[in-house]
């Protein structure tokens, strides 16, 4: 097998789709003459697979059955990272036994569902905590394709050989959808039941005891800001790591289209797919990015704390929402401890919920109004389904946020002219991008510093950032505890 590289039209490009099996697509839209970049998948002679032909085979995973008389491995959160170590124990013969404060998926979406009528906030049941964990009902992109982490193709079999479409074998920037994950995400749940593991779902934990031999992976996501105070007081080492804080930016999706393929007509949007885009600068020495784009997408309610108020952005696999909207967040470096940069994070988060609504309406302004300082007399339609109250955001967001955030619309204004517009609003806030505390663990072992037999892995540990690598990074967990008790395979 081999990669061809084929650059086309957007009317060639999809008759290729339709016909052989494609590797990757990226979208050249530098000029109005818009070219598609398409790498499909060959045999050795050159000639195209056919989109119907049989995919390569892959070892199907074979997990052991279990029992009390097999060793035990305590998970601590049932995200990516904690679902992925469990299942990997099982394929080693150990036990795995998951905490997790949140609900099965099922419950959870009842729980959300309420959220997003604005009538009632779980601060254990949300769009952060609960089977699946964050990444479950936020999008569900598979973009990472880093080798260096260790074997990411297995990550992408797993999730096929647990209900994904296809496309995650071979496609670089693979998309399950908000609406189809949790289906996955419970395929796993009763995978792991059925070969004897246990999952305790509305358990939170308050305390650590630490004994030898008792191997516990740290699986906590990165909004379990209660956990990491309750580990920091037991001692358990961590550091600040810089991190990214701002709003959430939507446009209407006709404006994303028409500025990113250069007014061409509904016709040819219609092959090429609602537009994204990817958007930097650097104010100030500062980063200024747009993060987790989501084309046809919506804004949702993403905070874990009644006194926060936090936003994040989700798409289902269709992506046909009216809407496109992205993080759009500035580069922080703390200099302090871990818990003085998440003191920070919490900071921001309750300003937003001062300026918002009750319960999970946030605070919006027009991208144009926030930019030069006025209030925002309305606001537009928004796909943000708790509500929005107007509020002078570029008041209330401290510096170097604030400003660094209006010098960078302007900048991505300057690029692609109307960008920057009243037809937009920024929401806020965006602060859960990434945590701003890491964890620390051996590099060799995976085991923290300060505690044997302490693994801490993932987005919340400070060591992954997004599905795909914070799964990778509880599978080589478990690798380390099953060398560790001599069943590695």
């Amino acid at each position: 097998m081999q990669n061809i590289v084929v650059t086309t039209s957007p009317v060639e490009a999809k008759q290729l789709e339709a016909t052989y099996r494609v590797v990757r697509r990226s979208i050249d839209a530098r000029q109005r003459d818009i070219k598609v970049n398409l790498t499909l998948l060959a045999d050795d002679e050159g000639r195209y697979i056919p989109i119907d032909a049989p995919l390569p085979r892959y070892n199907e995973p074979h997990f052991k059955q279990v029992s009390t008389e097999s060793p035990v491995v305590h998970i601590i959160g049932a995200g990516p990272a904690g679902l992925f170590a469990a299942l990997n124990l099982l394929e080693h013969g150990i036990k795995p036994i998951i905490f997790e404060r949140g609900k099965q998926v099922s419950e959870r979406k009842r729980d959300i569902a309420l959220l997003n009528r604005n009538e009632v906030f779980n601060p254990e049941s949300n769009y952060c905590f609960g089977e699946g964990g964050a990444g479950t009902f936020s999008d569900g992109k598979l973009f990472s394709r880093s080798k260096k982490r260790g074997n990411m193709q297995r990550v992408m079999e797993l999730f096929h050989h647990f209900g994904a479409a296809d496309n995650v074998l071979y496609e670089a920037h693979a998309h399950i959808g908000s609406d189809k994950l949790p289906r996955i995400i419970q395929n796993m749940r009763e995978c792991i039941l059925a070969h004897g593991g246990e999952i305790h779902f509305e358990f939170r934990v308050e305390s650590l005891e630490f004994r030898d031999p008792c191997p516990t992976i740290l699986a906590i996501g990165h909004s379990a800001h209660d956990t990491y105070r309750m580990l920091a007081a037991t001692g358990v080492a961590m550091e600040a790591k810089g991190f990214a804080l701002g709003v959430r930016a939507e446009h209407p999706q006709a404006l994303i289209n028409k500025l990113f393929y250069h007014n061409q007509p509904q016709s040819v949007v219609n092959l090429l797919g609602n537009a994204s885009y990817s958007l930097v600068t650097q104010v100030n020495g500062r980063g200024v990015y747009s993060f987790c784009m989501c084309p046809g997408g919506h804004i949702v309610p993403a905070g874990s704390d009644v006194d926060g108020c936090v936003v994040n952005g989700m798409s289902a696999s269709h992506r046909n929402s009216p809407f496109a909207n992205s993080g759009m967040v500035v580069e922080l470096h703390p200099t302090g401890s871990a818990i003085e940069a998440l003191d920070y994070q919490e900071y921001i988060e309750h300003l937003a919920k001062q300026h918002g609504g009750p319960n999970a309406q946030a605070p919006a302004q027009r991208m144009k109004d926030f930019v030069e300082g006025r209030c925002s007399a309305s606001l537009p339609d928004c796909s943000y389904l708790p509500g929005l109250v107007s509020s002078r955001l570029d008041e209330w967001l401290p510096d170097p946020i604030g400003s660094s955030l209006r010098q960078g619309f302007r900048d991505f204004d300057r690029k692609y002219k109307g960008f920057l517009t009243n037809d937009a609003v920024v929401v806020g806030v965006e602060s859960r991008s990434s945590s701003p505390i890491r964890i620390v663990r051996n590099t060799a072992t995976m085991q923290s510093v300060s505690h044997e037999w302490l693994y801490p892995c993932g987005e919340g540990a400070g060591y992954a950032g997004g599905i795909t690598s914070s799964a990778l990074d509880g599978i080589n967990a478990a690798l380390k505890i099953a060398e560790r008790y001599g069943k590695l395979l």
